[in-house]
């Protein structure tokens, strides 16, 4: 009788996977650019990080002296994590571990929602299933995926730091970390993909969870120097760090990723057995009998649509901001007698005094972040013309002209709001920490913040460029905005030529505060994002749509 009741369940379940390997070449085509890109960038940077570590610490007395510095430090541990060792491969640990955690979970999020949720609301899913597709072929498809990326990933951080001269085992423990955390966000990503019934939802819903667990890490290495507090370890950006590489390494550890990844996964897995193709465990609230006034035109539905995730990036510049301002004053403390780093701060915040360069440096990065909100912005343009929804708002009585201001007011103006929140942040932050909140001194800060306007405005004129113009290369718009955050990041560090950091339009900005302020680059920054802009509208009311 088992062996005859058993024979119908094992049918069964080879029949739920059917067609799993056919829609993993499809997702790997897919995705043949995307993955390569994020793999190689997340991978040789932290890789490529053991060497300028070793220019800037090159001696065993100038490491042990940055560990200390830094685990004595609170709001430094927030940000990194504690130093657990002060080799070179320690350093490259403590730095990349926690961040690069974080990146291999947007990755795998990314991967995981485009090839199941994403599939069912476009349509697609329902097209494939109706060949010989299982219920779960497309979640084993989508979850084989994220793990040969972030196989590859950890293949490519172990054989980078080894090569350039790291000890095996920290460079593989260091890799197998970061990948794991990849793994186990994609677990959630299925879940978050059964229970929403929008890509965009699901993306949210898991990059909360992601952004839930960088806080609870960031709380609990701020409570402790020795990484001991509970609140680190229930979160998996925190299980990175406990793995210790390069400093007696605690292979257990990696079994919570696998365990981890099992649950969430298993419970994605049983989700997707209890619902129909296109609905969700968690649907959306039936809207009244009546719209409102606001969504009487383009631009009230165009709001509609945008204000959750302008009001969430606008939330979370107000907390980096905060954090980063707290930690202004204690910068002289952070670069101390060594000469190397502080010129690597002044390349990327100016000559100007140290706690200005600083907060140069940290007004710059949330430009080049708040550039991601920009992209995204105009590029849910593209979104509603794929997913068949601007289709019936063209068909009325609005033309494609308005229909895309309304959307690219929200982005351009957006990001200025976006700024303005992340520099007020900033210098309540820093005036928080000093004991002054001095009026010159918060204006000056958000001043320095709304200054990065330009630029972000560039990046997003060229996303409309590419929306209007070339809409099948649209997505190559956050390539142009991961160069420059690449640029603006690494680029110092490594000491790329002068040319090289040009090409971000963030490098062309003054250096503020304190910085020496002249009109020119700010006139010539906004004439490029006018005209791209003018001709990616000009390409829109020309070219076909869908």
């Amino acid at each position: 009788m088992t062996a005859v009741a058993a024979a119908p369940a094992g049918r069964r379940g080879s029949r739920d996977l059917a067609g799993t390997g056919a829609l993993l070449r499809l997702a790997l085509r897919r995705d043949r650019l995307m993955i390569p890109l994020w793999v190689l960038l997340l991978g040789l940077t932290v890789a490529g990080l053991s060497g300028t570590l070793e220019a800037l610490y090159d001696t065993a007395a100038e490491r042990a002296e940055l560990g200390r510095s830094m685990n004595a430090n609170a709001s430094m541990r927030a940000l990194y994590g504690p130093v657990f060792g002060d080799s070179i491969g320690g350093l490259v640990a403590w730095r990349m571990a926690g961040f690069g955690a974080v990146l291999a979970a947007v990755m795998s999020l990314l991967i995981v929602i485009r090839h199941t949720r994403e599939e069912e609301e476009t349509g697609r899913q329902e097209l494939l299933s109706a060949a010989m597709v299982g219920r779960r072929a497309p979640i084993s498809a989508a979850l084989l995926t994220a793990f040969l990326a972030n196989a590859a990933l950890a293949l490519v951080i172990a054989a980078g730091l080894a090569k350039s001269g790291q000890p095996v085992a920290g460079s593989l423990a260091l890799g197998l970390a970061i990948g794991g955390c990849g793994m186990f966000f994609a677990g959630v990503a299925t879940i978050a993909a059964q229970l929403t019934e929008s890509a965009r939802l699901a993306k949210g819903l898991t990059g909360a969870v992601v952004g839930l667990a960088f806080v609870l890490r960031a709380a609990g290495d701020a409570a402790t120097d020795d990484g001991s507090s509970p609140l680190t370890w229930i979160s998996p950006v925190g299980w990175c760090q406990h793995v210790r590489a390069y400093a007696g390494e605690r292979w257990w550890v990696l079994l919570l990723f696998a365990a981890g990844a099992a649950v969430a996964g298993g419970v994605g897995y049983a989700l997707t057995a209890r619902r129909d193709m296109g609905m969700s465990f968690l649907p959306a609230r039936p809207g009244p009998a009546r719209a409102p006034a606001s969504l009487n035109g383009a631009f009230g539905l165009a709001w509609r649509l945008q204000r959750t995730t302008l009001l969430g990036w606008a939330a979370g510049f107000a907390v980096a901001g905060g954090v980063f301002g707290g930690i202004a004053d204690g910068a002289s403390d952070m670069v101390g007698d060594n000469e190397q780093t502080r010129r690597i701060l002044e390349r990327m915040g100016g000559t100007q005094a140290l706690t200005d360069t600083f907060l140069a440096t940290m007004v710059g990065m949330l430009g080049m972040v708040a550039a991601v909100y920009a992209a995204g912005a105009v590029l849910r343009l593209r979104g509603e013309e794929t997913g068949e929804r601007a289709e019936p708002v063209l068909a009325g009585a609005v033309g494609r002209l308005r229909w895309a201001a309304s959307h690219l007011v929200i982005a351009f103006l957006g990001s200025v709001v976006v700024m303005a929140v992340g520099g007020v942040g900033l210098a309540v932050g820093y005036g928080s920490a000093v004991g002054d909140l001095d009026g010159r001194r918060f204006g000056a800060v958000v001043g320095a913040a709304l200054a990065q306007i330009p630029a972000i405005w560039v990046l997003a004129g060229l996303a409309t460029l590419l929306f209007g113009s070339l809409p099948k290369l649209a997505t190559a718009a956050w390539g142009l905005v991961g160069a420059s955050l690449a640029l603006g990041w690494i680029g110092p560090a490594l000491d790329l030529p002068q040319w090289a950091m040009d090409l971000s339009p963030f490098s062309h900005l003054p250096k503020l505060p304190g910085g020496e302020v002249t009109a020119t680059p700010f006139l010539w920054l906004l004439l490029i994002a006018a005209l791209s802009t003018a001709v990616g509208l000009v390409g829109l009311r020309r070219r076909d749509m869908g």
